[in-house]
């Protein structure tokens, strides 16, 4: 019998979703098939030290986005050259060193899912599931992402973007440049996920204040133009050999907020889930269209969750794609691929086995004449 694949399961992290991506951890762990792998994990706490956690203790840790925590382990070092090996390899304080495959990084949100973090598993050469540097980079900035998604022609509601220091050395000018945006507005960090820092903005009046908390996230945000109560269609992809775009699911918000909150998706239990969208079969096949091809236009692997809005004359828009969807109890991206026929484990292990077979690929490239 060969060898155990060993999974390095990286969370936590120093962004906002540090608890959501604990608990995306959980499904990953869970989902891992005993067969064929053997699960190392690492937490990222939110100063940035790596620790080495248990199978045990964050299966046991809350589920509660409020409450759960990382839990106390060795200090980890990731060197990422080895050598006499192909693996890479973990030193462990107090450890024996631990060898690995391939990299999970179930990390959402910047220094996890923006390219930073790929990056450095790039220049380990290290086999790793979803999205490259560039499609994790491009993905995790809603700035860049609709640029390049207008450019290919997909259908994207119209924003403008208001940088840091311009907007405070002339806020009057900067918001000027909203005139021209129809309310509701919906004001972001470019660079955040989990719709934290996400305000939705009905009178004109609240817009700096919601300018000004977006700004506690990101140096850059975006403000668009919403649209009165849309419908919130999401399709989950699945890359690689025999990949897949999944049954359209729908988000019905019930909350105050008024949108799919950070509250609401997962404080409050502000919102429900309907999986298939109730759409016709045109409308299903639309929206699958638009998912895969803003999946190919924006350079993703792997994975990713495209997030549209259906105004009330039923057009289609692309909102963004998550190169790293959430993985909680609560998350549109596993449902979605379940209710499509490929449950937990079959889906982690086809992101694993199209990790391997993308580094393989990129490891028979020439580097030299």
């Amino acid at each position: 019998m060969s060898r155990k694949i060993t999974v390095l399961v990286l969370f936590g992290g120093r962004s906002a979703e540090h608890e959501i991506s604990l608990l995306s951890a959980r499904f990953i762990v869970q989902s891992l098939d005993p067969q064929r792998f053997t699960p190392l994990l690492v937490g990222i706490d939110k100063q940035g030290r790596w620790q080495l956690q248990t199978s045990h203790a964050l299966l046991s840790a809350s589920t509660d986005a409020r409450l759960v925590r990382l839990s106390d382990g060795p200090q980890v070092t990731f060197n990422p050259w080895p050598s006499g090996t192909d693996r890479g390899v973990l030193q462990i304080e107090g450890h024996a060193d631990a060898a690995f495959d391939v990299v999970f990084p179930i990390l959402h949100g910047p220094l996890g899912e923006d390219g930073a973090l790929q990056g450095l598993l790039e220049l380990a050469a290290v086999p790793y599931v979803g999205a490259g540097v560039l499609g994790s980079a491009v993905g995790m900035d809603k700035d860049v992402m609709k640029r390049l998604l207008l450019q290919a022609g997909l259908p994207v509601l119209p924003y403008v973007v208001l940088r840091k220091a311009e907007y405070f050395a002339d806020a009057q000018k900067a918001l000027a440049t909203t005139a021209d945006l129809k309310g509701p507005l919906f004001v972001k960090p470019a660079n955040m996920g989990s719709s934290v820092g996400v305000s939705r903005v009905v009178d004109v009046q609240d817009l700096a204040s919601a300018v000004e908390a977006a700004f506690e996230y990101d140096e850059k945000i975006v403000i668009e133009q919403g649209l009165h109560g849309p419908r919130e269609v999401e399709c989950a992809v699945l890359g690689g050999a025999h990949g897949t775009v999944s049954t359209p699911g729908e988000i019905l918000v019930h909350h105050p907020d008024g949108f799919y909150s950070y509250a609401a998706k997962y404080l409050d239990d502000g919102a429900t889930t309907r999986i298939p969208a109730e759409l016709s079969a045109q409308e299903t096949k639309t929206a699958q269209e638009l998912a895969q091809r803003a999946f190919d236009v924006l350079a993703c692997q792997g994975l990713a969750r495209v997030d549209l809005f259906m105004d009330k004359d039923r057009s289609l828009y692309v909102n963004e794609i998550n190169t790293m969807p959430g993985c909680t109890a609560v998350s549109m991206y596993p449902k979605m691929m379940a209710h499509s026929g490929v449950d937990g484990q079959q889906l982690v292990t086809h992101l694993i086995d199209d990790a391997l077979a993308r580094a393989a690929s990129r490891k028979a490239l020439r580097s030299s004449k």
